[in-house]
């Protein structure tokens, strides 16, 4: 006798299929989407973890992920990370920058030059030249 691994709700099952007709999802939004349908169609972790190619652990804990969160389970959390310290307008300042004139004395910008008028300017608290150049190279006014 099989175990039923997992009953899904009427609303759930049609989110989900719903989801999968769409066709626009991450790969593996779909691998979960699809692993908890298969649940509820009675198959084995065993047999749905073949067919999606993933480990039976990972077919597992997206039915315990499902169990305590619902459908939440089928994307991921927000990852952490550096948060920025330049936004785009400031971005879009610099590059300004780089287009206008020189300062006198100068017959065109340097990268640490940007840098310093940047900071003088008040376009941010500080900025390297480095920076300043992965700036410009994603423009097409990169000076190397």
């Amino acid at each position: 006798m099989k175990k039923h691994h997992l009953t899904l709700t009427d609303d759930d099952r049609r989110e989900l299929e719903t989801l999968l007709s769409k066709g626009n999802l991450k790969a593996l939004t779909f691998k979960r989407a699809t692993a908890l349908l298969e649940l509820d169609r009675g198959k084995t972790f065993v047999d749905v973890a073949t067919t999606l190619s993933v480990t039976t652990k990972a077919v597992a804990n997206w039915r315990k992920r499902y169990t305590s969160t619902g459908l939440k389970c089928l994307y991921d959390a927000p990852r952490s990370g550096r948060p920025t310290v330049i936004d785009g307008v400031q971005r879009a300042k610099i590059t300004a920058l780089a287009t206008s004139d020189a300062p006198e004395g100068y017959a065109r910008w340097s990268l640490r030059l940007l840098a310093e008028k940047a900071v003088e300017s008040g376009i941010c608290d500080d900025v390297s030249y480095t920076f300043v150049r992965d700036v410009l190279k994603k423009t097409n006014l990169s000076p190397i």
